[in-house]
């Protein structure tokens, strides 16, 4: 409860954020008021998460528009009775606190701990109604021992193996990163270097083992962006299909498998195309031909980010067909990857745009096996025919529709043994290995005798090293530190050594949610049956960059513990929100592509580059360090407040939508909060006073009905994310609060006032306390109920009823609620619009549905 003995009496009519803010703040951590209530059997529970932050050191705009996103949906959830769980954490393990602690000098635990505690005091500005009592960050060892025990678990599964194994290597970060850390372009998602290829020894997880369950539980995420849900599924990749086994005529006990969705094009074959790693090129005697395939590989590593060329190289093998037993030439082709299939491809130039452009620019024979129609002749492709339709030049399958084909083809390869049915993922296993210090150090132990043994439960916590040495391009990995390194095995005892690499950051991050319920639990990471009543999480909150990293690990963390029997539940997150980004005016000159500071332009309605007088383009940009254009929410916080700054963010834009900053909206909003400010000053002088005064049963008629709608319409849009249009009706019951204020009864303006300030509050906490308490309640407006509307107070006395003859249109007209049938039709068929279509004519039949519509037909 909260009664300060402060009387709340205004010395100003100006509206003073900064002070109201810091007093409530103080209040509210005084009194615990966002403490989390314990669940019993008959509670409603309700958890509310965002991604939790990296601990960079600053806040930004993103930041506050996804916790006060996160925020006003646990606020409106506790008004609503539930009990809420809105818990924060910090994502602290990483490379980008290494490489900022060797450029200071200092250790990443200092750099790390010194940054969460500014952030964490920026976002206590906010007001946010986090359970502050349940926070961690993934660098603490009590959160990381954790991380191990869990790490142990999935190997216990069967889950986790170490393969030496072509990897991606960040040169910059001098690390190696998994496939979905490389983007489409070959880059380092977090360094932006052109990712190389290297052969080592590294630990992954068997995330392929669940992608059938990770593609077909998508079907249940209903209150997912259906966008996140197609970048899983194209990340999945689920390909049904056929393996086809081709012999090779100088050797017919070697075989090469390619894998196909396209069985029915198998006589259209006229090359086979293998990847520059393909296993196959051993076979390959001519040198010529081996150094024109180095040459192709040491291109496609330096043009990973650009189109590739189509480039083909003819080698001496020969593939024989199964189905005609045909030869065939095998190249080697710069577009076969090896990751995906067998690496190796069937060439079908007819039916495939590649394999046209390649066979075409190759020289390779096109063969046309599928028509559109029976009876069409054939002639020259122009481009490759991909649609379905009939068999030709297939033998005994001409004639066919190749959908019926596909299946033949694919019975007769089983039936002789040169084929197999095959559902093939593009999906590969986790790679978590990283060559760095800062991160989980790996549960494991490399034992001469033993090879790579797994900790006990109770060696851990294996702790990461204080005895550091930072130098000015580097920081030490575990490898280099021989008195952390050395150990006794396990399993055998005699001398062995810890694993030197650390954890992928995703490790930690795939699982923190988990952690919430129970976070003081010191001998688990988390308790059973807190998951099994806490979780799933009821909305979860953040950037849709995340659709495939860190969302797939989660939901593939939760399935494999689930299947360990740790918790009941199958998926992490019921509902997702992926918010926008927050965009501002940048300056760019065309010629030279660089930004330019605003504080550099003299003249921002006609901008000007400074130095050489060229005109600026301004673009709406997500705000960014070199584009000039971040905007600081402390500073937006100093001068407008953190209400303001809340409920710009929610109004500008639909959450799920790009938002572009504008201080004219911010200082619309500030405006809004002042009036509102205004009225409640003015209201609080007379509100507790018994007095009459003035009644006007229309005015008080319409002020119920708005605030009915008000309620209606604010509940709704929250609940469906529209947080836009919740503001517009908040806007809306204002004005009619405030034009109708004076010309009401006592207990109506009671009511009224109260309910505007309940629902406020979400939006704007700290203007919403104190109006609350102005106007004479003793406890804090946020430990109130949601209003419920009353639906008997939105009914009309009238409506607008559509009259049509013969079906048309051809008059309107407003009709009271209590007017019979009998009636309407005597007041509608004199009217002048209606005589003119119905007079000298027969009235064959009048249909009337109330409250809509009447047809008059003649």
């Amino acid at each position: 409860m909260i009664s300060p003995d402060k009387q709340y009496e205004s010395n100003t009519n100006l509206y003073n954020p900064s002070e109201i803010e810091k007093k409530w703040q103080s209040i509210w951590t005084e009194n615990n008021l966002y403490k989390t209530d314990q669940l019993t059997e008959n509670s409603d529970k309700f958890y509310a998460l965002s991604m939790f932050p990296y601990p960079s050191g600053n806040l930004h705009m993103g930041h506050v528009r996804n916790y006060v996103i996160t925020d006003l949906i646990a606020r409106f959830q506790r008004f609503k009775g539930k009990s809420v769980l809105h818990p924060m954490g910090w994502d602290a393990f990483g490379l980008p606190a290494e490489n900022a602690a060797i450029e200071r000098g200092i250790s990443p635990s200092v750099w790390t701990k010194k940054n969460i505690s500014h952030m964490k005091s920026q976002l206590n500005l906010l007001g946010l109604s986090v359970d502050w009592d349940r926070e961690f960050a993934t660098c603490d060892e009590n959160y990381y021992i954790w991380t191990q025990h869990l790490f142990l678990e999935l190997y216990k599964a069967g889950l986790v193996y170490q393969k030496e194994s072509e990897v991606n290597w960040d040169p910059i970060d001098n690390t190696v990163l998994a496939n979905e850390q490389v983007d489409s372009e070959g880059k380092s998602w977090r360094s932006g270097a052109v990712v190389e290829k290297k052969l080592l020894k590294q630990w992954f997880l068997r995330i392929t083992n669940y992608a059938d369950e990770l593609l077909k539980d998508l079907e249940k995420l209903d209150n997912w962006p259906e966008r996140v849900k197609i970048m899983q599924d194209n990340w999945i990749g689920k390909s049904i299909g056929t393996n086809i086994n081709f012999n090779i005529n100088t050797n017919p006990e070697k075989k090469i498998t390619v894998f196909t969705t396209r069985p029915d094009t198998l006589f259209g074959v006229t090359y086979l195309a293998i990847s520059v790693n393909h296993s196959l090129i051993k076979k390959i005697s001519d040198q010529e031909t081996i150094q024109d395939i180095e040459n192709l590989k040491q291109y496609l590593k330096n043009n990973k980010n650009n189109e590739l060329e189509k480039i083909g190289i003819k080698t001496s093998l020969i593939a024989i067909n199964p189905v005609n037993s045909e030869p065939i030439p095998i190249w080697v082709a710069s577009y076969v990857l090896d990751e995906y299939g067998t690496g190796a491809v069937m060439g079908v130039p007819a039916h495939d745009q590649r394999d046209f452009e390649f066979a075409k620019k190759n020289n390779i024979d096109i063969r046309q096996v599928i028509i559109k129609d029976q009876n069409e002749q054939t002639q020259e492709l122009d481009e490759a025919y991909v649609e379905n339709g009939f068999l030709i030049n297939s033998k005994k399958y001409n004639g066919i529709a190749n959908t019926i084909a596909k299946l033949k083809i694919s019975e007769e390869g089983v039936n002789n043994g040169w084929a197999e049915n095959k559902i093939q993922y593009r999906l590969r296993d986790w790679l978590i290995s990283r060559q760095r210090y800062w991160g989980c150090p790996i549960p494991i132990v490399n034992c001469k005798k033993c090879g790579a043994v797994p900790l006990n439960q109770s060696d851990l916590p294996v702790s990461l090293p204080k005895d550091i040495e930072i130098s000015a391009n580097k920081i030490n990995a575990l490898g280099d530190n021989n008195n952390w390194i050395n150990t006794t095995c396990p399993k055998c005892g005699i001398a062995a050594r810890k694993e030197t690499d650390t954890m992928d950051t995703f490790m930690c991050s795939s699982w923190y949610f988990l952690r919430y319920p129970s976070s003081k639990c010191s001998t688990k990471p988390f308790e059973k049956n807190e998951i099994n009543k806490w979780l799933p999480v009821d909305q979860y909150v953040g950037g849709v960059e995340h659709a495939i990293l860190h969302l797939l690990y989660a939901r593939f963390f939760t399935k494999a513990l689930r299947d360990n029997e740790l918790f009941d539940i199958d998926e992490p997150f019921k509902k997702l929100l992926t918010q926008g980004m927050v965009q501002a005016a940048a300056y760019k000159n065309n010629k030279t592509g660089k930004y330019v500071s605003p504080s550099d332009i003299s003249d921002l309605s006609n901008p000007t580059d400074p130095i050489d007088n060229s005109k600026l383009e301004v673009l709406f940009e997500k705000m960014s360090k070199s584009k000039y254009n971040g905007i600081d929410p402390e500073s937006v916080i100093k001068k407008y407040g953190a209400d303001t700054a809340r409920m710009f963010i929610l109004f500008k834009a639909p959450p799920e939508k790009d938002l572009e900053w504008g201080d004219t909206d911010v200082e619309g909003q500030f405006r809004f909060l002042s009036r509102i400010w205004k009225l409640y000053i003015n209201c609080a002088k007379d509100i507790n006073i018994n007095s009459k005064s003035n009644s006007y049963p229309d005015k008080e008629k319409s002020l119920i009905k708005s605030m009915n709608i008000a309620i209606k319409e604010i509940s709704n849009d929250i609940l469906n994310n529209q947080f836009n249009t919740a503001i517009s009706e908040l806007m809306k019951f204002y004005n009619s609060l405030s034009n109708s204020i004076n010309d009401v009864n006592n207990n109506l303006k009671i009511e009224a006032l109260k309910t505007f300030c309940i629902l406020l509050a979400p939006f704007a906490p700290h203007i919403a306390e104190e109006v609350w308490h102005l106007i004479g309640f003793k406890k804090s407006v946020h430990l109130e109920h949601w209003p419920s509307f009353n639906a008997e107070a939105l009914k009309e006395d009238s409506y607008e009823l559509v009259i049509q003859v013969n079906g048309k249109v051809r008059d309107k007209v407003n009709i009271n609620n209590d007017m019979s049938e009998d009636q309407i039709k005597e007041l509608t068929l004199k009217r002048p619009n209606i005589l003119k279509w119905t007079q000298d004519k027969k009235i064959r039949k009048i249909i009337i549905v109330k409250g809509k519509i009447m047809n008059i037909v003649v």
